[in-house]
């Protein structure tokens, strides 16, 4: 086994982009080193350590038991090295080409990521945006493996080695086809879940905020349809007597882009907001600070929900 004292450090960023990407091309690609490059340090770091480390199969790598037990700790070292040097670097968005790395709720990204990508092209032009999903069952994960930088979302509470802040408070909107029975007349919840009920729930989940809200006053709907995706909503809806109660601001970019009616919705809901949550390790990240604020500016912008609607949250 190496010494320490012995060994370069600078195979552990190769061995750290090997294990995470399991492929030496893209490890190459995320290092901007060439294959042979890459290859080489592998060969080294193989000898050192007097172990294979990566096992060539069809589609990439796989890592021995050696790989495997050293790539957590490896990554972490690295990680938390990343961390620090970033946050005793200047930030200059102007000039700067840093990835900020956001995991987000297909809600979050819909109604932010638009007016963040406007807001990055005019003042970080050369900052890159990545955007992972994120929800109730995976937010925490993502950020413990540094595999994100910041998680927003209706979120629980988290740890408190997490800074958490409130956003976007809001109400919910019923959408529905424009000629389906319940586009006129009255609204009411007894009228509401006579029909079928679409839910969109990327985790596979059936419950949602409606359903919460009816299970309160010994009342349930009916699900016609559970869906993983938005990009399905608007079809769906044109195409069935099914409807859908969201929150305000994505209802209505729904309803704008597919020509959907859209009806206030007579659910009482609990109040609730989308949450920015982060690792207090990166309170002091001077980039990390910026694009917490820039966000917080973002969300102050986004249009509130009208008077009269019923406050909030983001999934129906």
């Amino acid at each position: 086994m190496a010494d320490l004292s012995t060994l370069d450090l600078n195979l552990l960023r190769v061995f750290d982009a090997v294990a995470r990407e399991r492929h030496v091309t893209r490890a190459a690609q995320r290092l901007n080193l060439s294959q042979p490059a890459v290859s080489n340090a592998l060969a080294r770091l193989r000898a050192a350590l007097n172990d294979e480390l990566f096992l060539r199969r069809p589609g990439g790598v796989e890592p021995t038991e050696l790989a495997l037990a050293l790539a957590g700790p490896v990554a972490e070292v690295l990680d938390r090295l990343r961390d620090t040097l970033a946050a005793h670097a200047p930030f200059d968005p102007a000039t700067s080409d840093r990835v900020f790395t956001l995991a987000l709720s297909e809600y979050a990204e819909a109604v932010l990521v638009p007016a963040l990508l406007e807001r990055l092209a005019k003042d970080a032009p050369g900052c890159l945006l990545a955007v992972r999903h994120a929800d109730r069952t995976n937010w925490q994960a993502l950020l413990d493996r540094g595999e994100a930088e910041l998680a927003i979302g209706v979120l629980p509470e988290p740890p408190a080695i997490y800074t958490r802040m409130r956003l976007l408070p809001e109400g919910f909107l019923t959408l529905m086809r424009p000629d389906h029975p319940l586009a006129r007349g009255v609204l009411d919840e007894d009228r509401l879940i006579a029909f079928p009920h679409l839910l969109h729930s990327p985790n596979g989940s059936r419950d949602g905020a409606v359903d919460v809200a009816l299970a309160a006053r010994g009342k349930k709907r009916r699900l016609g349809a559970v869906v993983a995706h938005l990009s399905a909503v608007p079809e769906i809806l044109l195409r069935t007597d099914m409807v859908m109660t969201l929150s305000a601001r994505l209802a209505r970019l729904l309803s704008a882009a597919h020509g959907l009616a859209l009806r206030e919705s007579p659910f009482g809901m609990r109040h609730t907001r989308l949450s920015m949550i982060f690792h207090r390790r990166l309170d002091g990240d001077a980039g990390h600070a910026w694009v917490r604020r820039t966000i917080l500016a973002i969300a102050r912008d986004v249009p509130a929900v009208e008077v009269g609607e019923t406050p909030p949250g983001d999934d129906d």
